[in-house]
This record gives C-alpha cells, structure tokens and sequence, in this order.
C-alpha cells in the first residue's frame, strides 16, 4: 500500500509535466490542424532557459532565497519561450499555411531537427545538472515496513502550477475574447476573417501561449529532475502529443487528463513490472482507447462539412 501511494504521487507529478507540454500541442492542432512538431523541442530549450538563468542569478548575482530565483526564472523563461514560439510561427509555419498539407508538417520536423542541433552546439552534448533548488519534504505516513510515503514540495510546486495554469487558460479560452477568436479559427478561418477577427495574430497568439506552457514545463521538469540534455525533447514531447490525443486533441481538460493518465501508467508500469516496457505499456493504452473511443477520453467527434 505504501508503494502504490508513493508511485500515485510520483505518476501524478510526471503526469503534470506532460500535460503543461500537452496544452500546447492540443492549441495548436485545434486551430491549424497541424501537429507541431518542434514543441518538444521549444520545451527543451525552456529547460536550458531556466538553468542558465537560474545559474545566473544565485551563482553570478547572489540570490539566496530559491523562492524568488525560482519566480524571475519562470517569467523570464516564459518571455524568452514565447518570443521562440512567435519567430517559429511566422517563420517557419505561416509562410506555409496555405501550401499542401505536408508542407507544415515537414517544416515542423525541421525546426525541431534544427533546434535540437543548436542547442547541442551551443551548450554541449552532456548533461547539464543544476544545484538542488528545493530538497525538503513531508513524510505523509509510515508503512508497517518501515517505508516512508513522502511528498516532497518540488511535487507540490508542479502539481499547483499545473491546476492553476490549466484554470486559467481554460477561462481564457471559455470567456475572453481572444479565446472566441481562438474558437472561431477552429472552426472555419475563411469565415473568421470576414467576421472581422485578425486570423494571423490570433494563430501567432496560441504559438506564444502554448511556448510560454512549454516554459512552464520546461522549467518544472529541471525542478524536478535536475538535470538537463539536448535530446531531452523528443521523447517527452512524443508522450506529451500522445497525452493531448488520448484526452482527445482540442481539449485543455483532455490535455492534462492524458498527461495524468500518461505519467501514471509509466510509473505503476515501473514500479511493479519492467521499466523497460513502461512506454511500451503507455502506447498500448493510447491504441486500446483509441479503438473505442477514437476522439479521446474528451475529445469532439469531427463534424464533416459538406
């Protein structure tokens, strides 16, 4: 029993993680309807943001509390990430928009081919570890076997930022008006545009938003994991793609609800079976439920226009 919670606390933070990366995928494909490809690799650039900056500031500028450090070093990851996000869309994707279907999608491989090299280049191959940044935690019980079942505050950080992220932009999206723009592209952007709603900056908003999630998830996986490489992009952004399509691609709620579920499966996968086959285990779920269920747990079916 001890494990089993300890696993459930461990899966929802990794879960919480994967969500924040999916937000972004499912944003963009709701609007454009392309598979942004790069994102994974714009999560691990935010990652390398976070550690140099935090670097910076308790190392260069002295900044004893980690409170603080933590905070500028997410506004700042946020800010440098969604200017990254904004120059790949108006680069790299709106030149194409109107083109063949595939266009989009090979210039999302490039960019993610290209940023994944220039980080490489640009900060090494190894790993980058990071000093502890918080290592206190609470003993929430004692198993019969004497194994502790802890929750350490880095989880909590994750798990509250990721509710409160996921509140907020689901009211941006529900209630303001750049989220009934975001809602009338979805839906048709011939149409939008007549209606008077500026296509192109409502697209390059969602680039900035989803950019400015990756950050936030960048930034909590180096909370977390301390350490960070360049290739750190790819499988994660994989998963987190494969969390937005079992919550059903379009959905905020069915983002994180895939990430959760995602995180989960591979922890308990670890914990009692073979960690080798964790992602293999977390793939097959996604087939199984697709099977039955092909818009996602909250996904829309598709409306065909005729």
């Amino acid at each position: 029993m001890e494990i089993f919670v300890q696993q459930l606390i461990n899966g929802l933070t990794l879960g919480s993680i994967y969500g924040l990366i999916a937000i972004g995928y499912t944003m963009v494909f709701g609007i454009i309807g392309m598979v942004n490809f790069a994102h994974g690799d714009v999560f691990m650039l935010s990652a390398f943001i976070a550690l140099i900056f935090f670097l910076i500031l308790t190392t260069w500028l002295g900044i004893s509390s980690i409170a603080l450090a933590l905070l500028i070093v997410l506004v700042i990851a946020m800010a440098l990430t969604s200017l990254w996000g904004w120059a790949i869309e108006r680069i790299a994707y709106r030149p194409l928009r109107g083109s063949f279907r595939l266009a989009p999608l090979i210039s999302a491989i490039g960019v993610s081919i290209f940023l994944s090299n220039f980080v490489q280049v640009s900060q090494g191959a190894r790993n980058k570890p990071t000093p502890p940044m918080v290592g206190d935690v609470i003993v929430l019980f004692q198993g019969a076997s004497g194994y502790n079942v802890a929750l350490s505050y880095k989880q909590i950080i994750i798990m509250v930022t990721t509710a409160v992220l996921l509140t907020i932009f689901w009211y941006i999206v529900q209630k303001t008006s750049l989220g009934r723009a975001q809602r009338a592209c979805e839906q048709d952007r011939k149409m939008a545009a007549l209606l008077g709603i500026n296509v192109d900056q409502t697209i390059s908003l969602t680039f900035v938003i989803g950019a400015a999630l990756a950050a936030v998830a960048g930034t909590m996986y180096l909370l977390y994991y301390g350490v960070v490489s360049f290739n750190d992009g790819f499988v994660p952004g994989v998963k987190a793609f494969t969390a937005a399509v079992l919550g059903g691609i379009g959905s905020l709620p069915g983002a994180v609800l895939g990430g959760l579920i995602i995180g989960l499966i591979e922890t308990f996968w670890s914990a009692y079976f073979t960690i080798e086959y964790k992602d293999v285990a977390a793939f097959s779920i996604l087939a199984i439920v697709l099977i039955f269920m092909p818009s996602g747990i909250l996904g829309r079916p598709e409306v065909e226009k005729v």
